[in-house]
């Protein structure tokens, strides 16, 4: 897959959250200009979380016509509704709750108040995506995708050496055995996060430096997820100083 691969580097994560949400906002304006709606497909964990809160408080947010936008996710924790293990739950704190969006448009996972069976779930999700697929299609076209790496590379729920990401048929697989707490979890698959227009992975800390470093080292993505995480025009890592100890300089791409 050929596409254009890019390290932005900052300071700490505060600096990068507001970096974030500035490009964020700019290019969803731009997408808009383009088409009659956009996708959005937003990620769990703190930094990305403090993105959206980011967001929230940009006073050019108040030019984003948000009820264009429909909003999913890479991967939701199998808990109910009322978790703070949510991913929904959380953008809900940060962003949602707090600009005009439309609720029908906030595709989230179900929880477990709302289907018991996981796989139930992962079926759902497929519906809801296939319902909102233009012709011929089994998902949306998906603008940005935002995406955490964990420090073993992982992406949404999709985890080195476990059966989800070799899926190539399925667009959600349900997650009985996730390394990392709780156990139970729902997934898009690799081809339908590649499948995204821009693809902008998120990460802070010394502890992704490994991970983004064997990523764009081209490791195994059934070693190192996050190898491929590839968008159809554009892939962004955006980083802070200490994830990016491991990237050659000659990766590193001059800040927007």
């Amino acid at each position: 897959m050929t596409t254009d691969r890019r390290v932005l580097v900052h300071p700490d994560k505060d600096s990068l959250a507001g970096a974030v949400a500035a490009r964020f906002i700019t290019k969803i304006i731009d997408i808009l200009d383009e088409y009659d709606e956009a996708h959005v497909v937003l990620s769990g964990g703190s930094v990305n979380t403090a993105v959206l809160a980011a967001i929230k408080n940009s006073p050019a947010q108040n030019n984003v016509d948000w009820h264009r936008i429909s909003f999913w996710w890479g991967d939701e924790r199998f808990v109910e509704a009322s978790s703070a293990d949510r991913n929904d739950l959380q953008a809900r704190e940060a962003l949602l709750n707090h600009i005009p969006v439309d609720e029908a448009k906030i595709h989230a996972f179900a929880s477990t108040d709302q289907i018991a069976d996981i796989d139930e779930a992962a079926a759902d999700y497929a519906r809801q995506l296939d319902e909102a697929a233009p012709d011929g299609a089994r998902y949306p076209r998906f603008d940005i995708m935002f995406l955490g790496v964990g420090p073993d590379g992982h992406i949404a729920s999709l985890f080195p050496g476990l059966a989800g990401i070799r899926e190539t048929e399925k667009t959600v697989v349900s997650v009985l055995n996730s390394p990392k707490p709780p156990p139970l979890r729902l997934s898009l698959t690799l081809p339908v996060i590649q499948s995204a227009d821009r693809i902008w992975l998120v990460m802070a800390g010394a502890d992704k430096a490994s991970p983004l470093g064997l990523a764009l080292a081209g490791a195994s993505i059934e070693e190192v997820p996050a190898a491929g995480a590839q968008g159809r025009k554009r892939t962004v890592f955006f980083v802070d100083k200490d994830a990016a100890a491991e990237v050659p300089e000659s990766l590193i791409a001059p800040s927007y």
